[in-house]
């Protein structure tokens, strides 16, 4: 996406829902726009704003959808290219979910990585103001997004935060955006980088070999699911045992927690697990 500061060293940008509000931008001289998470979720809104902005030279910014939909995420960016709209960047604010686990949104990261790995040319920017809804939350995750090679961040600042008249509870001061901007430009690669580099090497190998055990133990598991499904239809068990599976998970959460791994982590594995080997057993 193109540097839109001006003469004076900063640029103006604009969210647009629709396209009489590209026109005053247009008007009154503002260098970009984006499009809003509830925006990205309706693709009628999109068209109708990729009518309004082809050939305004306007760069664009299109922020994630409400939903971890990434298929609507890509698809606002692909029909502002359909439509001759090149200069564009994505926004990471965050999801609605049913438990944001103390965020205001829950960033899910590797919907933001998935859209990376579909559009590799595309910015991604992150906004740590939306997804933390706090302000002790924004630097934390500005860190996580310098981290994952975010281009950028979208951060809400206010000399006086209290006094915002919206989303008061997420500004920074221009002094805490101040060093946070410095955190991102101080971490730079060191002198010793090459030598980090070699030492990854052999722990890469050893990466690769655990997950050729894994995934060999993810065969084995569902052969023996197979099996069960087996016993099951001889025996007219359904394949779906509530309280089996309780217990199943009880267990392996406990164990997770004496071997330090995160509970959310290791449970949403397991009800992963769990999808393919019920499906296993109903299509046997």
């Amino acid at each position: 996406m193109r540097d839109i500061s001006t003469e004076h060293g900063v640029g103006f940008c604009c969210e647009v829902a629709r396209p009489e509000q590209v026109e005053l931008c247009l008007r009154y001289g503002i260098d970009a726009v984006w499009l809003g998470a509830r925006t990205t979720t309706n693709p009628f809104m999109v068209d109708e704003l990729c009518t309004a902005l082809r050939g305004t030279g306007l760069s664009v910014m299109v922020k994630n959808p409400v939903c971890p939909d990434v298929r609507l995420w890509l698809g606002a960016l692909e029909r502002l290219q359909a439509v001759g709209i090149n200069d564009i960047a994505a926004i990471h604010r965050g999801f609605n979910m049913y438990n944001n686990r103390g965020y205001r949104n829950a960033p899910l990261w590797e919907v933001a990585l998935e859209l990376r790995r579909e559009m590799p040319d595309v910015p991604i920017l992150c906004d740590p103001s939306h997804i933390g809804g706090q302000a002790a939350l924004v630097k934390p995750l500005s860190i996580a997004a310098h981290q994952l090679d975010y281009s950028g961040l979208m951060v809400e600042v206010h000399p006086h935060p209290t006094e915002a008249w919206t989303d008061s509870t997420q500004q920074l001061t221009p002094d805490e955006l101040a060093d946070i901007v410095n955190t991102w430009l101080s971490d730079t690669p060191t002198p010793d980088s090459d030598h980090a580099l070699d030492a990854l090497e052999p722990l890469r190998s050893k990466i690769d070999d655990i997950d050729h055990e894994l995934i060999s133990l993810l065969s084995q598991r569902m052969a023996v699911s197979r099996r069960i499904a087996d016993v099951k239809r001889t025996v007219h068990m359904p394949v779906y045992q509530q309280a089996r599976w309780a217990d199943v998970v009880n267990d392996r959460l406990r164990l997770a927690e004496a071997l330090g791994l995160d509970e959310t982590f290791v449970h949403d594995m397991l009800e992963k697990i769990h999808a393919e080997s019920v499906r296993i057993q109903m299509e046997d």
